[in-house]
Protein backbone atom coordinates (compact mmCIF):
# COMPACT_ATOMS: atom_id res chain seq x y z
CA UNK A 1 0.00 0.00 0.00
CA UNK A 2 2.79 2.53 0.25
CA UNK A 3 3.71 2.10 4.21
CA UNK A 4 7.31 4.23 4.60
CA UNK A 5 9.09 5.51 7.25
CA UNK A 6 9.39 8.57 4.64
CA UNK A 7 5.78 8.10 2.70
CA UNK A 8 1.93 8.60 3.85
CA UNK A 9 0.52 6.00 1.17
CA UNK A 10 -2.56 6.94 -0.76
CA UNK A 11 -5.79 6.45 0.83
CA UNK A 12 -7.45 4.80 -2.55
CA UNK A 13 -4.52 2.25 -2.34
CA UNK A 14 -5.80 1.23 1.13
CA UNK A 15 -9.29 1.45 0.09
CA UNK A 16 -8.60 -1.45 -2.79
CA UNK A 17 -6.68 -3.18 -0.34
CA UNK A 18 -8.70 -3.38 2.35
CA UNK A 19 -11.64 -4.23 0.06
CA UNK A 20 -10.03 -7.04 -1.41
CA UNK A 21 -9.13 -8.28 2.16
CA UNK A 22 -12.62 -7.75 4.08
CA UNK A 23 -14.89 -5.46 2.04
CA UNK A 24 -14.25 -2.36 3.43
CA UNK A 25 -13.88 0.52 1.73
CA UNK A 26 -12.40 3.83 2.91
CA UNK A 27 -14.14 6.96 2.08
CA UNK A 28 -12.08 10.50 2.58
CA UNK A 29 -14.12 13.17 4.54
CA UNK A 30 -13.03 16.79 5.83
CA UNK A 31 -13.78 16.36 9.28
CA UNK A 32 -15.89 14.87 12.30
CA UNK A 33 -19.60 13.21 11.09
CA UNK A 34 -22.21 12.73 13.33
CA UNK A 35 -22.18 9.49 15.51
CA UNK A 36 -25.71 8.27 13.25
CA UNK A 37 -24.15 9.57 9.75
CA UNK A 38 -20.62 7.75 10.95
CA UNK A 39 -21.98 3.99 12.57
CA UNK A 40 -24.65 4.06 9.42
CA UNK A 41 -21.31 3.72 6.93
CA UNK A 42 -19.84 1.07 8.66
CA UNK A 43 -23.23 -0.85 8.23
CA UNK A 44 -22.18 -1.01 4.18
CA UNK A 45 -18.53 -1.76 5.66
CA UNK A 46 -17.72 1.64 4.32
CA UNK A 47 -15.35 4.02 6.93
CA UNK A 48 -14.98 6.91 6.88
CA UNK A 49 -11.68 8.56 7.13
CA UNK A 50 -10.12 12.06 7.73
CA UNK A 51 -7.13 13.41 5.76
CA UNK A 52 -5.12 16.27 7.74
CA UNK A 53 -2.74 15.28 9.81
CA UNK A 54 -1.44 16.26 14.06
CA UNK A 55 0.78 19.56 15.12
CA UNK A 56 4.23 18.39 14.89
CA UNK A 57 4.37 19.56 18.52
CA UNK A 58 2.46 17.28 19.33
CA UNK A 59 3.44 13.90 17.83
CA UNK A 60 2.18 11.64 20.50
CA UNK A 61 -1.28 12.71 20.58
CA UNK A 62 -4.27 14.14 19.14
CA UNK A 63 -7.61 15.01 20.58
CA UNK A 64 -8.84 14.52 17.12
CA UNK A 65 -8.48 11.83 14.64
CA UNK A 66 -5.88 12.60 11.77
CA UNK A 67 -4.58 10.88 8.81
CA UNK A 68 -1.87 8.99 11.39
CA UNK A 69 -5.00 7.79 13.82
CA UNK A 70 -6.47 6.56 10.37
CA UNK A 71 -4.02 4.74 8.67
CA UNK A 72 -1.69 3.57 11.83
CA UNK A 73 -4.61 2.51 13.82
CA UNK A 74 -7.69 1.94 11.76
CA UNK A 75 -6.75 0.81 8.70
CA UNK A 76 -4.35 -2.34 9.73
CA UNK A 77 -7.37 -3.45 12.11
CA UNK A 78 -9.91 -3.31 9.18
CA UNK A 79 -7.79 -5.70 7.01
CA UNK A 80 -8.38 -8.59 10.07
CA UNK A 81 -12.12 -10.01 8.73
CA UNK A 82 -13.06 -10.63 12.55
CA UNK A 83 -12.42 -7.52 13.16
CA UNK A 84 -13.99 -6.25 10.51
CA UNK A 85 -17.08 -8.07 11.19
CA UNK A 86 -17.11 -6.93 14.44
CA UNK A 87 -16.97 -2.99 13.32
CA UNK A 88 -20.31 -3.57 10.62
CA UNK A 89 -21.78 -5.11 13.70
CA UNK A 90 -22.19 -2.12 15.60
CA UNK A 91 -23.00 -0.21 12.28
CA UNK A 92 -25.98 -2.59 11.29
CA UNK A 93 -27.21 -2.18 15.15
CA UNK A 94 -27.83 1.69 14.35
CA UNK A 95 -29.66 1.33 11.34
CA UNK A 96 -33.21 2.63 12.71
CA UNK A 97 -31.77 2.83 16.36
CA UNK A 98 -33.33 5.40 18.35
CA UNK A 99 -31.06 8.88 18.95
CA UNK A 100 -30.26 7.20 22.71
CA UNK A 101 -29.38 4.11 21.63
CA UNK A 102 -27.17 6.06 18.81
CA UNK A 103 -25.55 7.42 21.51
CA UNK A 104 -25.30 3.91 23.72
CA UNK A 105 -23.69 2.25 20.51
CA UNK A 106 -21.56 5.32 19.90
CA UNK A 107 -20.34 4.63 23.64
CA UNK A 108 -19.31 1.18 22.74
CA UNK A 109 -17.65 1.86 19.87
CA UNK A 110 -15.61 4.39 21.67
CA UNK A 111 -14.68 1.84 24.24
CA UNK A 112 -13.71 -1.02 22.27
CA UNK A 113 -12.53 0.00 18.58
CA UNK A 114 -11.02 3.17 19.57
CA UNK A 115 -9.55 2.14 23.18
CA UNK A 116 -10.30 -1.41 23.33
CA UNK A 117 -7.85 -3.45 25.12
CA UNK A 118 -7.73 -7.53 25.31
CA UNK A 119 -6.02 -10.42 26.73
CA UNK A 120 -2.78 -12.24 25.29
CA UNK A 121 -0.93 -14.83 26.63
CA UNK A 122 2.58 -15.69 26.83
CA UNK A 123 4.47 -18.58 27.03
CA UNK A 124 3.85 -18.77 30.71
CA UNK A 125 0.04 -18.57 30.66
CA UNK A 126 0.33 -15.51 31.95
CA UNK A 127 -1.77 -12.72 30.37
CA UNK A 128 -0.83 -9.45 29.15
CA UNK A 129 -2.83 -6.39 28.39
CA UNK A 130 -2.62 -5.49 24.59
CA UNK A 131 -4.50 -2.76 22.33
CA UNK A 132 -6.80 -3.14 19.59
CA UNK A 133 -8.41 0.13 19.70
CA UNK A 134 -7.21 2.20 17.35
CA UNK A 135 -6.83 5.40 19.16
CA UNK A 136 -4.04 3.29 21.10
CA UNK A 137 -2.33 2.22 18.20
CA UNK A 138 -1.99 5.61 16.33
CA UNK A 139 -1.04 7.29 20.13
CA UNK A 140 2.55 5.88 21.08
CA UNK A 141 2.01 8.00 24.09
CA UNK A 142 -1.23 6.70 25.77
CA UNK A 143 -0.63 3.18 24.15
CA UNK A 144 2.57 3.15 27.00
CA UNK A 145 0.12 4.36 29.11
CA UNK A 146 -2.61 2.00 28.87
CA UNK A 147 -0.87 -1.28 28.37
CA UNK A 148 1.99 -0.33 30.97
CA UNK A 149 2.90 -2.22 33.73
CA UNK A 150 0.46 -0.45 36.04
CA UNK A 151 -2.19 -1.85 33.58
CA UNK A 152 -1.88 -4.78 35.00
CA UNK A 153 -3.31 -4.15 38.53
CA UNK A 154 -6.23 -2.76 37.99
CA UNK A 155 -5.90 0.24 40.10
CA UNK A 156 -8.64 2.33 40.36
CA UNK A 157 -8.06 6.15 39.35
CA UNK A 158 -8.34 8.46 42.57
CA UNK A 159 -11.21 10.69 42.49
CA UNK A 160 -10.71 14.21 41.48
CA UNK A 161 -7.13 13.81 39.78
CA UNK A 162 -7.29 17.02 36.66
CA UNK A 163 -4.97 15.36 35.00
CA UNK A 164 -5.63 11.28 34.10
CA UNK A 165 -1.71 11.17 33.24
CA UNK A 166 -1.18 11.75 37.00
CA UNK A 167 -2.26 8.12 38.89
CA UNK A 168 -2.68 4.77 36.84
CA UNK A 169 -6.06 4.10 34.35
CA UNK A 170 -9.04 1.62 35.16
CA UNK A 171 -9.35 -0.97 33.59
CA UNK A 172 -12.91 -2.67 33.72
CA UNK A 173 -13.63 -6.29 32.18
CA UNK A 174 -15.41 -5.86 28.44
CA UNK A 175 -19.11 -5.11 29.28
CA UNK A 176 -21.40 -3.85 26.42
CA UNK A 177 -23.70 -1.93 28.63
CA UNK A 178 -21.63 -0.65 30.94
CA UNK A 179 -19.66 0.67 28.32
CA UNK A 180 -22.42 2.22 26.87
CA UNK A 181 -23.10 4.26 29.50
CA UNK A 182 -19.53 5.18 30.52
CA UNK A 183 -18.45 8.74 29.89
CA UNK A 184 -15.27 9.37 28.76
CA UNK A 185 -13.17 12.86 27.74
CA UNK A 186 -12.05 13.67 23.89
CA UNK A 187 -9.09 15.98 24.63
CA UNK A 188 -6.50 13.74 27.55
CA UNK A 189 -6.14 10.07 27.98
CA UNK A 190 -8.80 7.57 28.72
CA UNK A 191 -9.10 7.28 32.32
CA UNK A 192 -10.71 4.07 31.92
CA UNK A 193 -10.21 1.24 29.45
CA UNK A 194 -12.55 -2.31 28.82
CA UNK A 195 -10.06 -4.98 28.66
CA UNK A 196 -11.89 -8.03 26.74
CA UNK A 197 -11.08 -11.67 27.18
CA UNK A 198 -10.15 -12.01 23.11
CA UNK A 199 -11.37 -10.27 20.16
CA UNK A 200 -13.65 -12.62 19.69
CA UNK A 201 -15.00 -12.30 23.27
CA UNK A 202 -15.17 -8.65 22.47
CA UNK A 203 -17.04 -9.86 19.34
CA UNK A 204 -20.03 -12.07 20.87
CA UNK A 205 -20.54 -9.68 23.72
CA UNK A 206 -21.05 -6.69 20.91
CA UNK A 207 -22.98 -8.92 18.93
CA UNK A 208 -25.29 -9.59 21.92
CA UNK A 209 -25.88 -6.15 23.07
CA UNK A 210 -26.98 -5.07 19.68
CA UNK A 211 -29.39 -8.18 19.34
CA UNK A 212 -31.15 -6.62 22.76
CA UNK A 213 -31.47 -3.11 21.33
CA UNK A 214 -35.15 -2.55 20.36
CA UNK A 215 -35.07 -1.77 16.55
CA UNK A 216 -37.93 -1.39 14.14
CA UNK A 217 -35.96 -4.08 11.97
CA UNK A 218 -33.25 -5.74 11.77
CA UNK A 219 -30.56 -5.18 9.06
CA UNK A 220 -28.24 -7.92 7.01
CA UNK A 221 -25.69 -7.01 4.69
CA UNK A 222 -25.39 -8.67 1.24
CA UNK A 223 -21.44 -8.77 0.29
CA UNK A 224 -22.44 -9.52 -3.08
CA UNK A 225 -24.44 -7.01 -4.17
CA UNK A 226 -23.13 -4.43 -1.19
CA UNK A 227 -26.63 -3.68 -0.37
CA UNK A 228 -28.41 -4.24 3.25
CA UNK A 229 -31.76 -5.76 3.64
CA UNK A 230 -34.20 -5.31 6.12
CA UNK A 231 -36.63 -8.24 7.78
CA UNK A 232 -39.40 -6.37 7.66
CA UNK A 233 -41.42 -3.54 6.14
CA UNK A 234 -40.23 0.07 7.28
CA UNK A 235 -43.01 2.60 7.75
CA UNK A 236 -42.38 6.31 6.70
CA UNK A 237 -42.12 8.99 9.09
CA UNK A 238 -44.65 11.10 9.81
CA UNK A 239 -43.91 14.70 8.36
CA UNK A 240 -41.68 13.16 5.78
CA UNK A 241 -43.17 14.27 2.09
CA UNK A 242 -43.92 11.71 -0.12
CA UNK A 243 -41.56 12.61 -3.06
CA UNK A 244 -38.56 12.98 -0.44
Amino acid sequence: CGYQRDNIPQQEDISQFLFRRTGFKMRPVAGLLSSRDFLNGLAFRVFFSTQYIRHSSRPLYTPEPDICHELLGHAPMLADRSFADFSQEIGLASLGASDDDIDRLAHCYWHSVEFGLCKEYDSSGTPKHKAYGAGLLSSFGELEYACGPHSDEQEKQGEGEDDPKQSPPETKPWDPDLASRQAFPITTYQPVYFLAESLDDAKQRMRLFCEALPRPFFALHNAQTDSVHIDRPVVRTKGVPDNA
